[in-house]
């Protein structure tokens, strides 16, 4: 009898430990699929991005194929004009000089774009390797910084900007704006937009009416946070909202809103510059001969 019970008692004690064993398996199993799904989930976002970026790229040169074969059309004009005028008994020496002259004009003004638009993109790529290398990798997990067009768009998740269903500034934002404030007042010559989004979820709200409302007033919190806290002059500061109309994926997942509910910085050259290099461009006569 005695032998038997110390037998039953040997089996559940053999039984128990196969069970927990089968649970720490279990455990460690489910904690490397959570880990994947997190991992999958980043590399969903890096691809949204990657794929944003690469829209962007093909537009540039886009653009500037145009502009390019625009100028060459343009100087194969000017060309023209010159091989007709060396070919004409009728035009003298000085009317030559005049269109080499206007030729030599027409290649410094595409010269001097080019250069403007080199400096631009150079300070564009030192102002994000700055800013990407100052930030911890915890805050890389909200904010999101990349050049578009020539721009630098920094964009920042709601849920480390703002405390839940407000536009008031968290106190946890304050180290990642304090090292976004560094590097406005470092690039002076650059305006700045905020520039609020939401999802297309309506905001419940005695105080906001919509997400329109919603979007300016945290457009706004962070320009007032620039201004007020870091000392960035408000003359380079404007507040903007988009409310739910500038999506950067679908409203129908929980991943898709929590990308759409966002703030961007963006960081532009001042425009002044830019209309003034244009202001200096070459004017064309009746003829189509530039002056």
């Amino acid at each position: 009898m005695k032998t038997k019970l110390q037998l039953i008692i040997s089996t559940a004690a053999i039984l128990l430990l196969v069970s927990c064993v089968s649970t720490k398996k279990y455990e460690s199993l489910q904690t490397d699929y959570t880990t994947l799904q997190a991992k999958n989930s980043a590399i969903e976002l890096d691809n949204i991005n990657c794929q944003n970026s690469l829209s962007s790229a093909n537009a540039r040169i886009t653009g500037l194929q145009e502009q390019l074969t625009a100028e060459r059309a343009n100087l194969a004009g000017l060309q023209s004009a010159l091989d007709k005028c060396l070919t004409s008994a009728g035009q003298g020496n000085v009317n030559v000089s005049k269109l080499v002259d206007e030729i030599n004009a027409s290649n410094k003004y595409i010269q001097a774009l080019i250069a403007s638009k080199n400096k631009s993109d150079s300070l564009n790529m030192v102002l994000t390797n700055n800013l990407t290398r100052s930030l911890s990798k915890e805050e890389m997990q909200d904010v999101n910084v990349q050049v578009l067009k020539g721009v630098v768009y920094i964009s920042l998740s709601d849920n480390m900007l703002y405390k839940s269903g407000n536009y008031e500034i968290s106190e946890k934002a304050g180290e990642t704006l304090t090292k976004i404030a560094k590097i406005i007042k470092d690039y002076d010559d650059f305006e700045v937009l905020v520039e609020g989004n939401t999802d297309n979820v309506p905001i419940s709200s005695t105080n906001i009416r919509n997400n329109w409302d919603l979007s300016v007033l945290r457009g706004s919190s962070v320009v007032q946070e620039l201004q007020t806290t870091y000392g960035i002059d408000p003359k380079r500061l404007t507040a903007a909202g988009r409310g739910e109309y500038n999506p950067m994926a679908p409203n129908d997942t929980e991943a898709g809103k929590n990308l759409n509910r966002r703030t961007q910085i963006i960081i532009t050259p001042k425009l002044d510059q830019f209309m003034e290099l244009i202001n200096k461009a070459p004017q064309s006569d009746t003829t189509g001969v530039k002056k």
